[in-house]
Order: C-alpha cells, then structure tokens, then sequence
C-alpha cells in the first residue's frame, strides 16, 4: 500500500496508463517512438525497457508499425485484425505499465498494478475502437474506416508523446476517455439488455 502512496510512483503509473491506452489505439506505435527517443538520447528507458534502445528494436517496431497502420486501411482486414490485436494490446499496455513503475515498487503490486490498470486500459480503448470499428462497417461497408484507422495512430502518436512530456495531462485525457467508454459502455448494455426483455415479453 506504501507503494501506491509514493508520488513518484503515482507520476510513473499515469505515465504507464497513458502509454498502455497508446497500445490500444496501436500496439507497436509507442514502443516505436520511445524507441526513437531512446535512441536520439532524449529518452532515458527504465532497465526493463533498455531493449527498446537497440538498433535491431527500433527495425523491428518501424516494420511492425508501418505494416499495423496500413493494414487498418484496408477494408474488411481492419476488421480481421482487432481481434489479433486485442491480446497483443493487452499485452503490451500490461508489459509498458510495469515497465515504467520504480524499480523499488513490490513485485507483487508491480505487476497487479500493470495488468489491472495496464492491461485493463488498452484493452478498453482497443474494445472501444473494435465495436466503433464494426459499427462504421455496417453503416458504410467500410468506405469510411480510413477514417477512424486515420485518428487511432494519430491518436496513439500524439498521446505517446503527450506522455513522455506532460504525462499528468495525457492522464487526464486518458481517465476522461476511459471513463466516457465505460459510461457509454454501460448504457448500450443496460439497453441492450432491455431490448432483450421486453422481446421475451
């Protein structure tokens, strides 16, 4: 509990959701640009994240990011991949959020902390996109989800860097979100649920 109290580790857990919520509008695309700032020398990376500063990652992320970003420009395929990249933003927001706590943070919290709050927010973002994803598709055939493709990795790349910079307001932007999805989230269940019933009745 001492942990959650500590404000440096308060700052580096909002970096961390900030990051993770990244990762859900694209998976490689932040670990791209911090790899760049690392590289550049504007990025000092925690120790769990020093592979991020090797030549061989930043090829890696470039490829990995080009080929994400393209293939959600393609209809129907932009589809077939947010059910890829759901566990892969998972992932990625719970590895990021642990990555960036203290190293003096309990291990056990550490990584409770990364998948919960880590894990939970890209996994929120990337659902949120996913079904916004869908519904576009079924107005337009999909005409119009260059669109949405257009501002995730925008969004993604300029929450990235709003986080490495000003991660108290990439916080505030990410909890305002996050809190909006799950409001909007619950009233399409809630209605949902009582479409349901009154079809029984």
């Amino acid at each position: 509990m001492q942990d959650l109290l500590n404000l440096n580790t308060l700052v580096s857990l909002i970096l961390g959701i900030s990051l993770s919520a990244a990762c859900g509008l694209r998976v490689f695309l932040p670990f791209l640009i911090v790899s760049i700032g690392a590289d550049l020398g504007y990025l000092t990376l925690p120790v769990d994240l020093h592979w991020l500063g090797t030549n061989q990652s930043l090829i890696m992320l470039l490829i990995a990011s080009i080929v994400e970003i393209l293939g959600y420009y393609i209809p129907w395929i932009d589809n077939l991949l947010d059910p890829i990249a759901l566990p892969l933003a998972t992932a990625a927001g719970t590895l990021v959020t642990a990555a960036t706590l203290p190293a003096e943070t309990n291990s056990l919290v550490q990584w409770t902390l990364a998948l919960i709050v880590g894990g939970g927010s890209a996994s929120l973002i990337k659902g949120t996109t996913s079904l916004s994803r869908l519904g576009s598709t079924a107005l337009s055939g999909g005409l119009t989800n260059f669109l949405l493709s257009t501002v995730e990795w925008m969004g993604a790349t300029i929450l990235t860097i709003l986080a490495l910079t000003l991660p108290i307001v990439s916080g505030v932007i990410v909890f305002s979100f996050l809190v909006f999805a799950l409001v909007k989230g619950g009233q399409l269940l809630n209605k949902r649920l009582v479409t349901n019933s009154n079809a029984k009745t």
